[in-house]
């Protein structure tokens, strides 16, 4: 196959849109709906799934395929009745009417963890405000992104439009083809490593990145242990703890530490002691980083690979580590992409509250945190105090931070983490993002308040 040259792809996406800017909004939904349905078909889906596992060696294919389903499903049920095209609200009492238009042609760096559900969400979110895309993934995501993108043509031809809506990096993928794509483009979307988002926004072009996870969760001294537990396992374990929204750290109260440990060792959690533990961190990173032989591999396969040797290592769902500290020095603090858990003494709700800041300024600030509590209170505490632009309440964390269907965030792939994450967002990236809002301003009655209703208050007070 000749290597269409990545200056080719820019031009045919910028001709592709502006043919398909003029689509109306009847046309624009059944169009996703067709873009949404041709991978997630279940044939189609599980050979997909199955071929990201293969490439990338990162986790399993089964709970792929239930995200890429539910994630599409849950987004395509955000976007049913969503305006996105001409007048999409009207504000008679501000003599306001807002008008969506596109950005135009989108860049979207994807990350190898989510090969098939992160080009997905942001193809459709694209598409929904008329916009054209060009996908750019990882080096280990490329083989699977040109399958997804050759049958997503098959529809955008099928259903009359221009093929070239759609589009990604030429192959092999490459720094130099993202590099060029991002200053190119009218808009940025970059979901994965620091680096990667960095450049983004150092691109010249508009751009919207995500950060770091490294989420911790509270388990209190009110909380259901046995619920709490359940969630908490069926979260860090979900594909392997490829999401950035895996608990990575608990911190339990010490009123109920040794209830909960055990209430995580029914669910599946197997508690290393020290010698295993250093065994395990020996093994976990090399020269600094992650080992790549070990992220996103089940805990059997982990504790095969490190030599931990306990017969309820076969049938471990996660490993659970005690920690003391936070930083560089005491690296089970940070990301592990790994079901390893670790696992903080904390005096109170209070001091947990106190270990998670000091946590996140080593890593994951801005991202989310999460509660397993009866109070009602703590959870707002927690708000109003922690750098976390999510606080995730009595969820399993990872199938709640992206939305879901039992609360009320937007389905997404790709979560803001506002200005503590250096992020330009601070919500859940979605559609709304991938349009440009124009405004059409009426005139008014004047409403000019006196000086009196603006600092008469001010000057009883402290005086003119």
């Amino acid at each position: 196959m000749t290597k269409v040259p990545i200056e080719t792809i820019i031009k045919q996406a910028y001709e592709a849109q502006k043919h398909f800017e003029s689509a109306k909004q009847e046309v624009v939904d059944e169009l996703i709906i067709g873009l949404a349905w041709s991978l997630i078909e279940p044939k189609t889906n599980h050979s997909l799934s199955n071929k990201a596992v293969h490439d990338t060696g990162l986790g399993n294919s089964d709970d792929k395929f239930n995200k890429n389903y539910r994630k599409t499903l849950g987004l395509l049920r955000d976007l049913k009745n969503a305006p996105s095209v001409g007048v999409i609200k009207k504000i008679p009492e501000k003599g306001l009417v807002e008008i969506a238009r596109p950005v135009g042609v989108v860049g979207a760096i994807t990350p190898s963890t989510n090969p098939i559900a992160t080009p997905l969400n942001n193809t459709i979110n694209a598409i929904k405000g008329r916009n054209s895309i060009i996908l750019a993934p990882s080096p280990k995501g490329d083989a699977i992104c040109e399958i997804i993108v050759k049958i997503m043509q098959k529809v955008l031809i099928r259903l009359d439009h221009p093929q070239y809506l759609i589009q990604k990096i030429p192959s092999p993928a490459s720094k130099e083809s993202t590099s060029k794509l991002m200053q190119c483009v009218d808009m940025v979307v970059v979901t994965g490593s620091e680096k990667n988002v960095s450049s983004a926004y150092k691109s010249g072009t508009p751009a919207i990145g995500v950060g770091v996870g490294n989420v911790a969760v509270i388990i209190d001294e009110t909380a259901d242990m046995a619920s709490a537990a359940r969630k908490v396992v069926t979260s860090k374990t979900f594909d392997n703890s490829t999401s950035c929204s895996s608990e990575n750290s608990l911190m339990i109260v010490d009123e109920v530490y040794e209830n909960a440990i055990k209430a995580l060792q029914i669910e599946g959690g197997v508690l290393l002691d020290p010698k295993e533990t250093e065994e395990l961190k020996n093994n976990l990173w090399f020269k600094g980083k992650l080992n790549p032989h070990l992220i996103a591999k089940s805990a059997p396969e982990i504790a095969e690979i490190v030599g931990l040797q306990r017969p309820e290592m076969k049938q471990a769902k996660m490993l659970m580590v005690e920690e003391k500290g936070t930083g560089s020095e005491y690296p089970f603090s940070g990301e592990k992409l790994s079901p390893v858990l670790t696992i903080y003494r904390a005096d109170n709700f209070e001091n947990a509250c106190q270990k998670i800041i000091e946590l996140y300024e080593f890593q994951g600030k801005g991202h989310s945190v999460g509660i397993h509590s009866k109070s009602e209170k703590r959870p707002l505490e927690m708000g109003l105090k922690l750098p976390a632009c999510r606080v995730i309440v009595n969820q399993p964390h990872c199938l709640a931070t992206g939305g879901s269907f039992g609360n009320g965030l937007p389905f997404s792939l790709s979560m803001g983490c506002g200005t503590w994450g250096k992020n330009s967002i601070s919500d859940n990236l979605n559609y709304r993002h991938f349009l440009n809002i124009v405004q059409v301003v009426h005139p008014l009655n004047p409403i000019e308040p006196s000086e009196e209703e603006i600092f008469g208050d001010f000057w009883k007070k402290h005086g003119r």
